[in-house]
């Protein structure tokens, strides 16, 4: 019986705890300009072209969002702007 290994949790002690805790103190992976996103924007697409979307994104290693976040400032630059 004394065969098995003891059953592990979910999620594991860390082995140096003040390591683990610091490690909360470090920047996030994502780049700093995602701290800046404030609104979210919600468009109605078809099933077809959300699929088309994801495959493209999935194909450049990107997420949709970011994929999507390119194409909008390509097609709407900052320093465009409304000149009527």
């Amino acid at each position: 019986m004394s065969g098995r290994a003891p059953k592990r949790g979910f999620a594991s002690r860390p082995a140096d705890p003040e390591r683990w805790i610091k490690a909360s103190d470090a920047p996030p992976a994502r780049d700093a300009d995602v701290a800046g996103f404030t609104a979210r924007l919600t468009i109605d697409v078809t099933p077809e072209l959300r699929g088309r979307i994801k495959i493209a994104a999935f194909r450049r290693g990107q997420t949709v969002a970011d994929m999507l976040r390119d194409l909008l400032t390509r097609e709407f630059p900052p320093d465009q702007g409304d000149k009527e």
